[in-house]
Parts: structure tokens; sequence; C-alpha cells
């Protein structure tokens, strides 16, 4: 599904990016763990096509469509969903107004026929339920007096209700509580634990991970992962550290 060859990317002119690859099969969730500065949010800002990443050299397809050559709208209409570590406020914005014109203008995109109201409400609401989230807080302006568990879940529930091919998740797990992480997890897990989806999680911590097992979990150290294995791996991480396993 996503195939990432020797990918290389700078950040106001610095390096960050330094050969990576990576290959996602549908179906499949990977987990990428690194320290600090290691390059992983760069890596989800660089696929979701953030302005000032730049990609030197290296290639990324999605579903063998050139991901880089499209505009990050055309990237989400393609089927990639990229969750933020620090959800954003929108003051003024109905979420659930904010909602729907991002479904239906996928949907456009696509050349399927939009969701009516009374379609996207039902809709609505089936995924807040799955994510335990009060419908009155998507009547709200977006994440505008949101707690942290709050905006994730929130999150979540657009991710549930854009239903995309790829989820790229980065640190989902921050600012989460015991409760709010297995929700969150729990919702992962309903919305893309199928054959034909896949996930990418980016997360300092093997907490996560309790909830969304993962097929793989990569080591991602100074611009490219160095260390691939199982879920056991995420567990030796938390017990050695990186210099020790990495190593």
């Amino acid at each position: 599904m996503l195939q990432i060859d020797n990918l290389h990317a700078d950040v106001g002119g610095k390096p960050i990016l330094k050969g990576l690859s990576l290959a996602i099969g549908a179906g499949e969730i990977h987990a990428i763990m690194g320290p600090n500065g290691a390059g992983k949010s760069t890596l989800s800002y660089v696929l979701g096509g953030r302005p000032g990443y730049e990609v030197t050299s290296g290639s990324v397809t999605l579903e063998g469509q050139d991901l880089l050559a499209l505009a990050p709208h055309e990237r989400a209409a393609a089927g990639l969903f990229l969750g933020f570590q620090y959800p954003v406020e929108i003051p003024g914005v109905s979420f659930v107004q904010f909602l729907r014109e991002s479904l239906n203008s996928q949907r456009k995109a696509r050349g399927e026929p939009p969701l009516s109201g009374a379609e996207f409400l039902k809709l609505a609401r089936e995924k807040a339920a799955l994510l335990k989230l009060d419908m009155d807080m998507l009547k709200r302006p977006v994440n505008v007096g949101f707690s942290g568990g709050e905006k994730k879940r929130a999150e979540m529930v657009q991710m549930g209700i854009l239903d995309p091919a790829l989820a790229i998740l980065d640190e989902t797990d921050s600012g989460l509580d015991i409760d709010a992480l297995r929700v969150v997890g729990d919702g992962i897990n309903a919305i893309m634990r199928r054959p034909e989806k896949a996930v990418l999680l980016i997360t300092h911590y093997q907490r996560l991970l309790d909830y969304v097992r993962p097929d793989f979990v990569h080591i991602l150290s100074d611009g490219r992962i160095v260390k691939t294995g199982g879920p056991e791996l995420a567990h030796r991480l938390e017990a050695e550290g990186y210099e020790a396993v990495a190593a």
C-alpha cells in the first residue's frame, strides 16, 4: 500500500530524513519509535505534504500512485489521513460543518455524490459513539475548549468519518490518560484494523501498542530506520532504552 524508497528530506535547509525506506502492506499496522529529533514527525509531515518540508531525493507511492506529486488535499482524497500530535483549534467553525465539508469535498474528488445532512449526522453519531464522544462536542467550534483527550478522540471521530485507506498517527497517545488511551486504541482498531487498510503509528512509548498491537515495530534514528522487529521490540525499548536496543 505505502512504499517509501530512500527518502531524503530537509527542513529549513537542514537534512532530517537521510535515506528512509519503509513498505507497509494492506492490512498491516506499523509502529515507528525513536528518540527526539530522529525525524518521526518530519516523516509524517512529508507524507502529509506540509509546506516547508522539502524532499530532496527518494520516492513515495500510495497504492501505486506518486504521493509526492499530489497536493495535500489530493493526498487526503487518495486515502491518506494524518493525525496530529497537537490538533489545532479553529474558532468560529462548527466541528460538524467542518467534518461534513471535509468528507463531501473528498467524495467529490473521487466522483462520489455528497452525503445529505441527515446521512452525515447518522454517520457522525455512529463514529462519535465509537469514541465515546458526546455529539454536543461536535456542535462546538473545532477543538475549542477541548481537553487533550477530547481533541484526540475528536480526531479519531474525524478519521472514522473520512474512512481513509492509510492513517498516519503522530503521537496520538500524547496527553491521554489511561481511560482515554483505551478508548482511542479501541477506536483505531475498530476503524482501521481491516484487510484493505493500513496504519502507521508514531509514538515515543509502548503503552499505546498494548491496545493497538502492531505487526512491525521500527526504530528511527538520525533520519533512517535502523532496526525492525515485532511487538516485543517496543517492550525492549521501554526496558533498555534506544541506545542499547538500536546499537
